[in-house]
């Protein structure tokens, strides 16, 4: 490969490195603030623990509610509506009518994270339900949980599904319309200092990975990753582009999903990828992307998911570099 101007590139870390500290402190600042102020909204708007706050336009006309998902799970699902739930205090055990999440989605998760501490406690899904019960549930520690459900692949009509804690019912069905992550694609148009401001330091520690340590890398990329997937990300400068290449048997065995961000962290194109071989488009700007690898059944092999480690340098406008590769085999 060759670099364009690499000792200028890396000059450019004195003052990138800087700039990052600030962003990762400005990040951790603004999520433990913002993270307050949700508490305080959710202490005093009981309803709204009790009923599936779905990730939608109208979720967003709320002036909280960005700044706090930007905080809280920033690296946007966009292949799968995402509702939420919570926090509520359970004591034994907490149950999901599984049967409402079945009809409504061909692969399909329920994330439980402990309250306030967001830390990921157990998962149920397509990939774990029997298929035979209309209820599923868990054994828990007394404590305050909240859950979060992502749908993929689902039908024109979503039905979330009632939740019972301790076999008494606190959240009912809910029914919406299965175009609701529409508003997605004017996502990117929020980016602006502040948003610009708490991601930043994302690109700096891909820039750097092969020098830290990869689970400080993985925890600030994907605080709230869904268990049920594996995942394969990195970043492009300006320019460049991504190739993918995948083993039969991988594409056999997993929907792989993937979503490119720009350094606010907005999505500005995702798709699914059915191929052995791709090749991105040149990306429009510096970003990062994320793949998402999600079996289709339950599986004792394991995936290897294998990115290129070579360093690379911002390309010249007028030379065309080689795309970044990313491999994932068994």
């Amino acid at each position: 490969m060759s670099d364009a101007n690499p000792s200028i590139d890396n000059l450019k870390l004195i003052y990138e490195i800087p700039l990052a500290l600030l962003s990762f402190v400005f990040y951790k600042a603004m999520k433990f603030l913002l993270g307050g102020i949700y508490a305080i909204y959710l202490a005093v708007n009981k309803k709204t623990t009790r009923q599936w706050r779905v990730l939608s336009a109208e979720m967003l006309e709320n002036p909280i509610a960005l700044p706090v998902i930007m905080t809280k799970g920033p690296r946007w699902n966009t292949h799968a509506i995402v509702a939420s739930a919570g926090p509520f205090p359970i004591q034994e055990s907490l149950s999901v009518k599984a049967r409402s999440a079945q009809k409504s989605s061909q692969s399909w998760t329920a994330a439980i994270y402990g309250y306030p501490g967001y830390e990921t406690i157990a998962n149920l899904g397509s990939l774990s339900s029997t298929c035979t019960e209309a209820w599923e549930s868990l054994k828990l520690q007394p404590g305050n949980y909240t859950i979060v459900l992502r749908y993929y692949d689902w039908t024109d009509t979503v039905e979330f599904p009632a939740i019972k804690a301790d076999d008494r019912a606190i959240i009912d069905t809910q029914t919406i319309a299965g175009d609701v992550n529409d508003f997605l694609l004017g996502l990117k148009q929020n980016k602006n200092w502040f948003y610009r401001g708490l991601h930043g330091y994302i690109f700096t520690i891909l820039r750097l990975r092969r020098w830290l340590p990869e689970s400080f890398v993985r925890r600030e990329f994907l605080p709230v990753g869904d268990r049920d997937n594996q995942f394969g990300y990195g970043y492009l400068y300006r320019g460049e582009q991504l190739q993918t290449e995948f083993d039969p048997d991988v594409l056999g065995s997993y929907d792989i999903y993937l979503t490119l961000y720009n350094r606010s962290s907005f999505p500005t194109a995702w798709y699914q990828l059915n191929e052995a071989k791709h090749v991105t488009q040149p990306s429009e700007t510096d970003s990062f992307y994320l793949l998402r690898f999600r079996q289709k059944a339950r599986s004792p092999r394991t995936l290897c998911v294998e990115y290129d480690p070579r360093p690379h340098s911002r390309p010249e406008p007028s030379n065309a570099p080689p795309p970044r590769i990313l491999r994932a085999h068994f």
